[in-house]
């Protein structure tokens, strides 16, 4: 696959209509925190049907239960189960609003994705339902202060077992759309008797806003990603009933659940960071044209054209990357964790570079926030941090290579 279909550009031709009628007019607000995402997000939700899919989808699930005892519903995902209109609708989304785009993929992709991958028949229904449709808001929270990269073995958070359910102590940070979510899969570490920390094994919890002992920080104040409020959640001997285990058992650890949902985050990163790319080089091409220093269109200059022809460069490799991602969900081959990590650590650090860049291009306009190649800027370096440091990303790479999980050829 190297390119989108007919069918897929006549989509993102409408998603386009749609951000700038829709969401161009609103980012002032966003940025200011004067106005949250989730209203345009329902707008959206509503606008492309994205309830009635999901919602038919599980009318669908409850008739196959009712004549063959399945009630698994299909994945009712953003734009139904095609990974080519996700990856469009996070390209446009990002091309005005990377903020806009964090906080609607936390609702429905990580914690509504969450649910519907590991959840029971009845979790899906009464937790998974309400994030796809957009009436209720969903977080996914696993980093704690002090275990970010580290976020298995760092984790501090335990559950302890109780008559009727768990006890939840612990505290999870840097999580998006903590302060206003209704709906939290939150991850914790069993009691083990004498099991070190370090190993115990780690379960999912789904938790509801307003539950004794679940307390939600106010926003936190950021360097970008603004539209995009994140929070710290604290939990203190807070009940959790025993049908709030995600999946009911304790037989499967969902280490890897979480490590699924990684592997999501970060292949799901790269039309974030094209849709950056994409906007960013768009705009320092116009402006090059047109902002003149001695007579002379800023274009003309050498220093200026590398400029451009490096963006460029990385807006193609990104861009193939994002196909080959397309490619290998669409023909039903698994991409591994460090193939995964090996394209965040190119992607997130050459849309800070390309922002950057572009930034430079505009010179002290490009220092302005009315010139959104600022906010970009300043939303993109989010990307080299959030799931997964750069860092950490070379050192899974490097271990894939040298443990054979990766070939070469």
């Amino acid at each position: 696959m190297f390119d989108f279909t007919e069918e897929q550009k006549m989509m993102r031709k409408m998603l386009r209509r749609w951000v700038d009628a829709e969401l161009v007019p609103h980012v002032d607000a966003l940025e200011s925190e004067q106005m949250l995402p989730y209203e345009p997000m329902r707008k959206f939700i509503a606008t492309f049907g994205v309830a009635d899919m999901v919602r038919a989808s599980f009318a669908k699930a409850e008739a196959r239960a009712s004549a063959q005892g399945s009630a698994t519903p299909d994945d009712g995902g953003v734009m139904g189960r095609d990974p080519a209109m996700s990856a469009i609708t996070a390209i446009e989304f990002c091309r005005v609003s990377p903020g806009f785009s964090m906080a609607f993929g936390a609702s429905l992709g990580l914690c509504g994705g969450a649910i519907m991958r590991r959840g029971t028949p009845a979790q899906k229904k009464r937790f998974a339902l309400p994030v796809l449709t957009g009436e209720k808001i969903g977080a996914w929270a696993i980093t704690e202060p002090g275990a970010g990269s580290d976020a298995f073995g760092g984790m501090r958070t335990v559950a302890r077992r109780t008559d009727g359910g768990y006890i939840l102590n612990g505290q999870k940070t840097f999580i998006s759309n903590a302060p206003y979510a209704d709906v939290l899969v939150v991850y914790a570490k069993m009691e083990h008797g004498e099991r070190p920390l370090r190993e115990r094994p780690i379960h999912a919890f789904v938790l509801e806003r307003g539950m004794k002992g679940l307390s939600l920080s106010k926003p936190m104040k950021k360097m970008g990603m603004w539209s995009s409020p994140t929070g710290e959640v604290f939990l203190e001997d807070c009940f959790v009933p025993a049908d709030q285990l995600l999946g009911e058992q304790e037989t499967e650890p969902s280490r890897e659940g979480a490590r699924d949902v990684f592997h999501g985050e970060r292949t799901g990163m790269v039309p974030m960071c094209f849709g950056i790319i994409e906007r960013c080089l768009e705009e320092s091409i116009r402006y090059a044209k047109e902002r003149k220093t001695w007579d002379h269109a800023i274009g003309e200059y050498q220093l200026v054209q590398a400029k451009l022809a490096r963006m460029y460069v990385h807006y193609q490799n990104v861009r193939n990357l994002l196909f080959k991602s397309l490619w290998m969900q669409q023909n039903g081959v698994r991409m591994t964790m460090g193939e995964a990590s090996s394209m965040k650590a190119y992607c997130a650090p050459a849309t800070t570079e390309v922002a950057m860049e572009a930034v430079q291009i505009f010179g002290g306009n490009g220092y302005m926030r009315e010139f959104r190649v600022e906010q970009l800027a300043r939303d993109a370096k989010l990307l080299q941090i959030g799931g997964g440091t750069d860092e950490i990303q070379l050192v899974t790479c490097a271990r894939a290579l040298l443990q054979g999980d990766m070939v070469l050829g």
